[in-house]
């Protein structure tokens, strides 16, 4: 809205510019939010002295100090509601004495310029301080919100029930207590070095927090120490901690001809020294990255020697096998080697010795020989050969073409066929066996209609009180999981798909429904 200006009265106040500078300066905030806050200060003790109801604002000539003070009377149409007659009149009546003004535009009416008294200065002082705290705020979150992830040097201010304020020079950060290495202590005064790992803008001002235990520190440490990190020849792929006890992290090199491993630990140890000096005597373990899972868990478990590892990408666990007398060795002091490990690779690891390895292998051996014996009526010498050529259930043995039993050493064609035989009468007996289970159960047709779900699947489901397709469709992948018997363990994504299966129906009438459209809704 444009103004009606009128000649008012000022008061020079040169050395309001001089404070402002020097405010400006200290806190390092901008010169005109400083001005600014002077300029409510005195709108707050004009309205004081005038009367609240009245608009009247201030203004400080950014060059010369003079201050003006002044009401402000906007000019509304006759037929306008007024709120306030203090601040709005009608067009008409003001143009009784002003008769260009028109609507929108304001009547300035000058005001004499304030003597400060007692309380009126009290305000003012309060006023402009927090306005100038609230800029300095703002501008400490606008400086530290893109300096999450740096490592930053202070000096600690206090220390309040563990958690330990460092000044920063320009900012306030937190460590909480679960954020310092175990057994450290700080005094006020000291110097302490950290890592932001997170700035967020609450009402009470920006809080920055750091840290000394986040793995995040240790990396950036390595950074500021090893100069072929800082260069990006070679990189930290992964870092875990055991704060102020031990860590490990994974290095890749870049260029095939620099070893990744040894610019971290530096002329006889100097690098990696420097940095457990700083995370107080914290174990590095520095271990070579690879892309293969199972050679970089293998690197991940040293000093243990490792004989034997199985993966299972689908329960995203790893099976290692270590010498009996290096099982203490991988695991560590309180699991703490196998634990490293794990969050290193982000693999679950199970570790067997050889002697627990083979006898849990021997255990399943037998319990294949003993189901092959029982389903097949055949004696044990033919079962230990079917479970040595890798047969482990009676579907295999049902199904799988003739040449691969013939191929077995003293399988011929006869015996072959009647193996086959055999193992398909015994399917069809269990099924019948099983669907009668599961109609005294009261499991539902329609459940066996969900691809997937076998027979078995269904009376193991209806003994669990699942007898509907709808009842399967509402569970969760995990709680199917659970439900299944160990002969009939299933992994996430098989379970998951089985339950995609049993809910299509219900996005069948949707238009343009599709598998698609029912793991959107999933």
């Amino acid at each position: 809205m444009s103004e009606t200006k009128f000649t008012t009265g000022v008061h020079v106040r040169p050395e309001l510019l001089t404070v402002a500078d020097t405010v400006a300066r200290d806190k390092g905030i901008d010169r005109n939010e400083v001005l600014e806050a002077m300029e409510q200060a005195i709108q707050r003790a004009g309205r004081s002295k005038y009367g609240h109801e009245h608009d009247i604002r201030a203004r400080i000539d950014r060059s010369s100090g003079e201050i003006t003070l002044a009401r402000y009377i906007e000019a509304v149409a006759d037929d306008a509601e007024i709120e306030n007659e203090h601040t709005q009149r009608p067009l008409s009546r003001l143009q009784r004495k002003y008769p260009e003004i028109k609507i929108g535009e304001f009547v300035v009416d000058p005001l004499p310029p304030i003597d400060f008294g007692r309380i009126a200065a009290q305000t003012a002082k309060q006023v402009i301080v927090q306005k100038v705290r609230e800029a300095e705020r703002k501008r400490q979150y606008e400086e530290y919100k893109d300096r999450i992830g740096e490592i930053v040097n202070g000096a600690v201010k206090r220390v309040e029930f563990g958690n330990v304020i460092v000044d920063l020079g320009r900012g306030e950060a937190l460590m909480r207590r679960d954020e310092t290495i175990p057994r450290e202590h700080f005094n006020t005064g000291d110097r302490v070095r950290a890592y932001i790992y997170d700035v967020r803008e609450e009402q009470r001002g920006p809080q920055i927090f750091i840290s000394r235990t986040h793995p995040e520190f240790m990396v950036k440490l390595f950074g500021q120490e090893v100069p072929e990190i800082y260069d990006g020849v070679i990189e930290i792929m992964a870092a875990a901690r055991d704060p102020g006890s031990r860590a490990k992290i994974a290095v890749m090199s870049h260029d095939s001809s620099i070893d990744p491993v040894g610019p971290c630990i530096g002329m006889r140890g100097s690098r990696v020294q420097a940095v457990v000096g700083e995370l107080q005597g914290e174990k590095i373990d520095i271990i070579q990255w690879s892309h293969d899972p199972a050679t970089f868990i293998v690197n991940a478990l040293a000093p243990a020697e490792v004989v034997k590892v199985v993966l299972d990408e689908e329960k995203n666990t790893i099976e290692v096998v270590v010498p009996d007398d290096q099982l203490s060795l991988a695991i560590g002091r309180r699991g703490q080697n196998v634990r490293l490990a794990s969050q290193l690779s982000g693999w679950n690891i199970d570790i067997l010795t050889e002697a627990e390895e083979s006898e849990r292998r021997q255990q399943e051996f037998q319990a294949r020989t003993n189901m092959l014996i029982e389903a097949l009526d055949v004696d044990d010498v033919i079962a230990h050969l079917l479970v040595t050529e890798g047969f482990t259930s009676v579907e295999e043995v049902a199904f799988v073409p003739r040449e691969e039993l013939t191929s077995i050493e003293g399988f011929d064609e006869d015996v072959a066929e009647e193996l086959r035989t055999r193992a398909r009468d015994f399917l069809e007996r269990r099924e019948e066996e099983l669907n009668d289970k599961r109609r005294k159960l009261g499991v539902a047709d329609d459940l066996l209609d969900v691809e997937g779900v076998t027979v078995e699947m269904a009376v193991a489901l209806g003994e669990q009180g699942v007898k509907t397709r709808d009842d399967l469709a509402d569970l969760a992948g995990d709680e199917l999981i659970e439900m299944m018997p160990p002969l009939l363990k299933m992994g996430a994504d098989q379970a998951n798909d089985v339950i995609m299966a049993a809910r299509a129906h219900w996005f069948a009438d949707e238009p343009g429904a599709d598998g698609a459209g029912a793991g959107e809704a999933e």
